[in-house]
């Protein structure tokens, strides 16, 4: 959607963004029944407030599980940078000198007018609920999402518009081509009451599947606390934009603040909970499981359920979701040789592994590549971590096994390392840690990708000390699943994911109450928190790599492997093993004012096969850019004098 003003956008917004809906008993999903348009006076119906309610749930479909989105929060952290195949996106997003971030890229764009067409609606919602009819814990779903999406709102650009032409927190519905930004505290004062609003009147239990309770309420405000303090504290003096004085005295009183709440949902857990391992977390089997508070859902109907184009074809847009694409690299280029001859006497070789629509493979698109240094000695995926942390196999697909047979292929097997056979479902190449690379014979040859050999193994390897921006460990957690594969590799391989993107989960309770307690000084509470998470991560009853149960049992060693003294880069760490490639990391990084320090520099090897020595890149993170810019789309649709624009836009983006 073009973007003319924030006033327009709100405008248009309300009328294109509808979802009626049937309100039914609690454990039901929400019952979309997509209109084509919705007009003011219908929104003042009790209907037409339904249906705006429905519209809340939906609107995260454009931003989550968009895979442009998701570049923004992980290309240029210290997770990710641009792969093989990036455009400028991906590009703009790394800052290591191959593009730049301006208000034209996409990074300025974000979720900037889906956000703001949703707030409207939540104005509307608010402003005529009660007349309509509407009692205060439906109402309190507005509250919720319209804390929820100026909270994103304020972490990206700073301070954002409470006016959208109609007054402060007014339901618009005219064109006003004028707007004032407020400035940060302004701005967490309306997230704070919304927040404790809707505390107060949301269920504890969801009235259906995924809608919001009372304990997602404490998530959102407990994390909101958590920002505003770092916020207010301004460790390392990153500017702000609009200007406005920060009383960094009262830091320790909102650190205090978040920690209660998280403590309070822990204990309080309602309907939610940790699942019994970090597998379970993320498998697509049991989606929407009792972790997940809040999720941007997503079925197989292809045209409503899932937003896509439909005939197995993913559009790339919104609101499919994409992302998983965008973290995955081309492993269809795999070939491998077979017993056969074709009629010229030539060997044939067949790829091994094929594109399916399965959770560890998907559709490639090698736009995002992680971070070679998380997999070394003193990344977060060390060795040390790798051999004792379950989450390392439940987060990244590190073995590639055959499937040539799903798609009709009769050759019994294909020869593999040192000239063995590998048959039907086995391994044909892996990744291994990066103590085996002395282990390791790299042959070079392109039919190996740059693969290598070890003594008695049939599968190729690669050390992942060599993981380069052409290939690399897939986000096994994001990925594809269907139901109707029907044994095959899947008709529908090319779409986007009709899984649920995970939006808030229960276990960033332990995170945020740990962070806020090494702030205040709390080492034993940061501990016993972090330590929580890790024994769980410690468990393990199936081995998704090795497709095999298994009865693992390593909390012990994870509870005896946390350091004495917690500190707020351990945290991070912690966050990064628990929340890898969901869209955290630059909202972490930013809110610990902790992204030139941890993402100034990476090494990842090349963009070819065969490339494996690590290259060293610098970033270029100035201050200014711990806020995006505001679009150059909205900017231009504001009639405004030149000056005003420039003034209204982030100091470190003006021309």
């Amino acid at each position: 959607m073009k973007t003319k003003s924030i006033k327009y956008i709100l405008a248009a917004g309300l009328v294109c963004c509808g979802l009626s809906t049937t309100f039914t008993s609690c454990g039901d999903v929400l019952d979309e029944q997509p209109r084509s348009t919705f007009d003011p006076s219908f929104f003042t119906t009790k209907t037409g407030i339904e249906g705006g309610l429905t519209s809340l749930y939906a609107h995260l479909r454009y931003f989550y599980g968009n895979g442009y989105y998701l570049n923004t929060l992980e290309t240029g952290t210290d997770e990710y940078t641009y792969a093989q195949s990036a455009d400028g996106n991906f590009k703009d997003a790394d800052l290591s000198g191959v593009g730049s971030v301006t208000s034209t890229s996409t990074v300025a764009g974000g979720a900037w007018g889906t956000l703001f067409a949703n707030i409207n609606t939540c104005n509307g919602i608010i402003e005529n609920g009660a007349a309509a009819g509407i009692d205060d814990a439906l109402l309190a779903e507005a509250y919720f999402f319209r804390a929820f999406d100026y909270f994103i709102l304020v972490q990206t650009y700073g301070g954002v518009p409470l006016d959208l032409g109609a007054g402060e927190l007014k339901f618009n519905t005219t064109t006003i081509r004028t707007s004032v930004r407020n400035t940060v505290p302004e701005v967490y004062k309306v997230i704070f009451s919304d927040l404790e609003k809707a505390l107060s009147d949301l269920p504890d239990n969801p009235r259906l599947t995924g809608s919001a309770t009372k304990n997602l309420a404490r998530l959102y405000l407990s994390k909101a606390y958590l920002t505003y303090a770092w916020w207010l504290e301004n460790p390392n003096n990153i500017p702000t934009y609009p200007e406005c004085s920060r009383d960094a005295g009262q830091a320790q009183s909102y650190f205090q603040k978040a920690f209660d709440m998280a403590k309070q949902a822990i204990d309080n857990p309602g309907p939610y909970g940790l699942q019994p391992t970090f597998y379970d977390v993320n498998v697509a089997t049991n989606d929407r499981n009792s972790e997940i508070m809040l999720y941007a859902d997503h079925n197989e109907n292809e045209k409503f359920g899932n937003g896509g184009a439909g005939y197995g074809w993913g559009n790339g847009g919104s609101p499919e979701n994409f992302a998983y694409w965008m973290e995955t690299w081309n492993y269809t280029e795999m070939i491998a040789k077979t017993d056969r001859k074709n009629d010229k006497g030539e060997t044939v070789y067949i790829n091994p592994v094929q594109r399916e629509a399965v959770q560890a493979l998907g559709r490639p698109w090698t736009r995002m590549a992680p971070i070679a240094d998380n997999f070394m000695e003193g990344g977060v995926w060390e060795d040390a971590v790798k051999a004792i942390d379950s989450r390392y196999d439940a987060t990244f697909t590190l073995r590639y096994h055959t499937n040539w047979h799903k798609a009709g292929g009769s050759d019994a097997f294909v020869y593999g390392a040192n000239g063995e056979k590998i048959y039907p479902n086995d391994v044909y190449f892996s990744w291994v840690p990066e103590s085996e690379d002395e282990n390791i014979k790299y042959t070079g040859a392109d039919e190996k990708l740059g693969f290598g050999e070890m003594p008695g193994r049939a599968d190729f390897v690669v050390a992942v000390n060599h993981i380069s921006r052409k290939k690399y460990p897939i986000n096994w957690k994001i990925g594809i699943y269907r139901t109707d594969n029907d044994g095959g590799l899947g008709s529908k391989v090319n779409g986007g994911s009709p899984r649920p993107w995970n939006v808030a989960k229960f276990s960033e309770f332990y995170l945020i109450g740990a962070e806020a307690a090494v702030k205040l000084g709390k080492n034993d509470d940061a501990k016993k928190l972090v330590n929580v998470l890790r024994a769980r991560a410690g468990k393990q009853t199936f081995n998704q790599n090795d497709n095999v149960a298994v009865s693992v049992d390593k909390s012990a060693e994870m509870v005896a492997a946390t350091p004495d003294k917690i500190t707020i880069d351990f945290i991070l760490d912690e966050r990064s093993r628990e929340f890898w490639g969901e869209g955290y990391r630059w909202f972490d990084l930013v809110r610990t004012q902790m992204w030139d320090k941890r993402a100034g520099t990476y090494r990842i090897a090349g963009a070819d096969y065969t490339d494996k020595d690590l290259q060293t890149f610098k970033r270029d993170i100035p201050a200014g850019y711990y806020i995006r810019p505001i679009p150059q789309s909205q900017l231009d649709g504001m009639e405004m004098t030149e000056e005003e624009k420039s003034a209204y836009q982030n100091p470190a983006y003006r021309n």
